[in-house]
């Protein structure tokens, strides 16, 4: 990790609410952002703002969302995720964010990931692969 990865550190990015990204379970009148798929942006936009204050060979992980979604959001709009980096505490780094639509506010959430060494996880994951074999 570089030592710019501190606390305080912000970023967005803008999400097209498409049919991909509603629920259909209650019918095309009733398609609106599902929270999966907020939770899916959230996470995105998190791992690219912390991304760019990582070494080589490093990568990060989600490891914890805690989400609220708090209002519906129709096919068209366009959600925007904000998060901010609220601590570092060794490898793993914490983040808060909101969602807004562009009339409301419609998700606040907390979410951690943690930083990994791509070669050290490549490594565990063929151990686990022959186990299973």
């Amino acid at each position: 990790m570089k030592d710019s990865l501190q606390a305080g550190i912000e970023g967005q990015r803008e999400f097209e609410i498409d049919d991909e990204r509603t629920i259909a379970f209650m019918g095309d009148e009733l398609r609106v952002y599902g929270t999966p798929y907020m939770v899916r942006d959230i996470e995105e936009t998190s791992r690219l703002v912390v991304q760019e204050h990582l070494d080589d060979g490093e990568e990060t992980v989600g490891a914890h969302v805690s989400v609220d979604h708090l209002g519906a959001s129709l096919i068209g709009m366009t959600a925007t995720v904000s998060v901010r980096i609220t601590e570092v505490d060794g490898q793993r780094v914490m983040l808060e964010a909101e969602v807004h639509d562009g009339i409301d506010l419609v998700g606040k959430a907390k979410h951690v990931r943690f930083v990994i060494d791509r070669a050290r996880q490549a490594a565990r994951l063929e151990k686990k692969r022959a186990q299973i074999s």
